[in-house]
């Protein structure tokens, strides 16, 4: 399925926000709270986090919760993805369940945060994300299971059952959120990957092959990849991606994949990001 509007040739596709994406009249507004955190999983690191509340909260019933890495990249009303808006407009119309989100940057290396947090570090701030995040194992659910939920859960009552627990990301973030569910389907269910990393940074190029090898898990995944995506030394992106999609359809996993013809950004992602949502909550 290839979505997207070509502009000027040779030029990035243009991919409009729909009105999920924007603020409507008469829609309740959820809250987002920023907050810090020092790791001791992934020692001598710190990191801040967001956690936005929909206004439909109300104590006493756990929420669904929906995990995001480069949080950063989410939090923001203008950016991609957009993230307390489209919750704000799907859960108020009943398209997806009241959802906590988690929108959460990866560690940097000192003893307090400083300067712009996300993909730019400040120099004498060394980044903790590849590791994190392109690391094949189960070192970040853990971190997750064992460090950040609880800290949210101090906050807000979130369920713990698997199937309404998410997790997304994008590039490195999206195999990150794959691999927290592959490792811990008794965590997450459902996983959002925009063109996401499955090429040989840290190994994660050999997912394709342990799905078709491995025992079907109760996952429910999300792809969205462009033609135009990252082609280098680790990998090409575009043609990882589509042998994710095809060893998901192999082995008859809940699945969906979006096309486009973007590069490596977040602008076909989070155009479709309503869309997304509605699909991965769908009953």
């Amino acid at each position: 399925m290839m979505l997207g509007l070509m502009t000027l040739e040779g030029a990035e596709p243009a991919y409009p926000h729909g009105p999920d994406s924007k603020r409507q009249e008469g829609v309740p507004t959820g809250v987002v709270t920023r907050h810090e955190w020092r790791s001791e999983i992934y020692a001598g690191t710190v990191r801040e986090y967001f956690v936005y509340v929909p206004a439909q909260y109300d104590g006493k019933t756990p929420a669904s919760v929906m995990v995001f890495q480069d949080g950063h990249t989410f939090v923001k009303e203008d950016g991609d993805y957009r993230v307390p808006v489209v919750f704000d407009n799907l859960i108020h119309a009943g398209k997806m369940p009241v959802t906590v989100a988690i929108m959460i940057n990866p560690g940097v290396f000192g003893e307090k945060l400083s300067g712009k947090q996300g993909w730019n570090q400040p120099a004498d701030m060394r980044s903790n994300r590849s590791v994190e995040y392109d690391t094949p194992d189960e070192t970040y659910a853990s971190f997750l299971e064992k460090e950040i939920l609880p800290a949210v859960g101090e906050l807000v009552n979130l369920t713990d059952d698997p199937d309404q627990r998410a997790i997304c990301g994008n590039s490195s973030g999206g195999i990150c959120a794959f691999t927290a569910a592959w490792e811990r389907p008794d965590l997450f269910r459902k996983v959002v990957s925009h063109i996401g990393s499955f090429t040989n940074i840290r190994g994660g190029h050999h997912y394709p092959y342990l799905i078709r090898k491995t025992e079907k898990k109760p996952l429910r995944v999300f792809l969205q990849d462009g033609s135009g995506d990252l082609d280098n030394a680790h990998g090409n992106w575009w043609l990882a991606n589509q042998q994710m999609e095809a060893a998901l359809k192999f082995a008859k996993w809940d699945h969906k994949a979006v096309w486009g013809e973007g590069g490596h950004s977040g602008q076909h992602g989070g155009s479709i990001f309503p869309e997304t949502l509605e699909w991965l909550w769908r009953k």
